[in-house]
């Protein structure tokens, strides 16, 4: 099954939920293709906000991120994504070596030279609308969109915040299956009262 993944490496719930997919893929024989939605665009953050230069420097990863994409690169953008996961949340910085990440991926170096390019942000935005155009204006990340080779539907979530075990994960992918092919479901949400606990994904 074919699933779309919309991610802004800034976002720890929605690199807590990429890393259950991601754990599902090998037992639900998923394709996942990983896509840009940048918390910069999508909150219109400006440089006066104090987390401008953090949304704004992973806007530039997605950047790198369309560059490979781009040079031939689709099947790698799930493992560019994982790196830069690393580094932003369990090391706790967005300011690393670009290049040396994509050379130890086997991607060109040259790539990271993307980081100032403006021109991939008019590819973010496309990607953008793409995922709203989905699962509508008033949702943020992680959004996912499923094909089942007769109509594609997607939905922001889930949200969690611990990595859930094997049979776990399967029944959570089994029940938002069960859920997006309900064409007249729309929402189902409880107050979250914990933020992400990153020592429960393991590598």
């Amino acid at each position: 099954m074919l699933v779309e993944y919309w991610f802004d490496p800034a976002c720890p719930f929605t690199w807590m939920t990429s890393r259950w997919i991601r754990s599902v893929a090998g037992m639900r024989d998923l394709e996942i293709h990983w896509h840009p939605f940048s918390l910069m665009f999508r909150n219109e953050i400006g440089p006066e906000s104090d987390v401008y230069e953090y949304v704004s420097r992973t806007r530039n990863l997605l950047r790198v991120v369309e560059a490979a994409r781009e040079s031939g690169n689709e099947a790698r953008i799930g493992d560019l994504y994982t790196e830069f996961g690393k580094k932003i949340h369990h090391e706790g910085t967005t300011e690393f070596d670009v290049a040396a990440i994509l050379s130890g991926l086997g991607l060109d170096p040259a790539l990271a030279s993307a980081l100032d390019d403006e021109s991939f942000d008019v590819v973010i935005q496309a990607s953008m609308e793409i995922a709203t155009e989905l699962a509508g204006t008033a949702v943020g990340i992680p959004i996912i969109a499923v094909d089942d080779n007769e109509e594609k539907n997607a939905f922001f979530g889930p949200v969690i915040t611990r990595m859930p075990d094997p049979d776990e994960a399967l029944r959570l992918w089994d029940a938002y299956l069960a859920l997006v092919e309900i064409p007249h479901f729309f929402e189902i949400k409880r107050t979250r009262e914990e933020t992400p606990d990153l020592s429960t994904i393991k590598f």
